[in-house]
């Protein structure tokens, strides 16, 4: 997509803006909290605000999309998704991507920004998409996680400089992070240890608990044999021996793509988000990076 596909299709898939109103108790009681709603739906977004709070708009988003597109350039796609805020997905051009294993293991890097509406500063964080699983993780260990606050204001075209800088600073720490990827991929873990520290063995004698373990189990291995036999990695041998980053991919594609929650999907991104924050994938990530 040139610059200009790209701001257009975010301007009009947020083409509405989020208006304060005062919240009233019983009886019309007046209080000191105010509500955000969606000027297209009336959608209540967020959390309760005071009457200083000015709630951002389109025009604040479409200035960290315009100063992402002057780091990366043109070639680079967007995503949108709106769920109590702003989310956008940024993917650079194909010449960002890199080869862990062969010619069918591949990631591409992946920029989210998250503008939500509860009082913290926006966050730009730098994820990554494997192509083989359609797997998209943004990392939360200290050694490979990258990210920048950006400053909760209305008129962020005036700290554009600010902006760009700090897409620039994530856009160089791709090298970083694609190093860490690859040391999972060249670090080997037993399938089964791996997977009995990230999930908690079952209560004994608890049948539910030891059916969910084992259905979880089960899938995840196929996951993983599914995905071996796309890159050309061939069988497991009788150890069960797996590179860390094949066994990580598989608990982390599991929550995002397998696993079933009482949760109102509106569309992938809700499931992206809900992965990255699982304490499951998180301790998956951490001990594919334990030295």
């Amino acid at each position: 997509m040139t610059t200009n596909e790209v701001f257009e299709k975010v301007k009009s898939d947020f083409n509405f803006d989020v208006e304060k109103f005062p919240l009233s108790g019983p009886d019309g009681m007046k209080t000191s909290f105010y509500g955000l709603f969606r000027s297209d739906t009336s959608e209540c977004v967020g959390k309760a605000v005071s009457q200083r709070y000015e709630a951002h708009q389109t025009d604040d988003v479409l200035a960290i999309t315009e100063a992402a597109s002057k780091v990366f350039g043109e070639g680079m796609t967007v995503r949108t998704h709106f769920r109590d805020g702003h989310f956008v997905s940024i993917a650079p051009p194909s010449s960002y991507r890199r080869e862990i294993f062969g010619t069918s293991d591949n990631v591409f890097p992946r920029c989210v920004v998250r503008a939500g509406y509860d009082g913290r500063a926006f966050k730009t964080s730098l994820g990554f998409f494997r192509d083989l699983c359609k797997n998209l993780h943004i990392p939360s260990a200290t050694n490979i996680a990258h990210s920048v606050n950006i400053r909760h204001s209305s008129k962020l075209r005036t700290f554009m400089n600010e902006l760009i800088a700090d897409f620039q600073l994530l856009g160089d720490s791709w090298e970083s992070m694609t190093k860490q990827i690859k040391f999972m991929q060249n670090r080997d873990v037993q399938i089964a240890s791996f997977l009995n520290q990230v999930y908690d063995s079952p209560e004994e004698g608890n049948k539910r608990a030891e059916t969910i373990h084992k259905n979880r189990t089960e899938s995840i291995l196929r996951r993983l044999i599914n995905e071996r036999q796309k890159s050309g990695r061939g069988q497991i041998d009788d150890s069960g021996t797996v590179s860390a980053w094949e066994a990580f991919n598989a608990v982390q594609g599991f929550v995002q793509h397998d696993s079933s929650r009482k949760q109102n999907f509106r569309n992938e991104m809700d499931r992206i988000l809900l992965a990255s924050r699982d304490a499951h994938v998180q301790r998956a990530e951490r001990l594919a990076l334990a030295v």
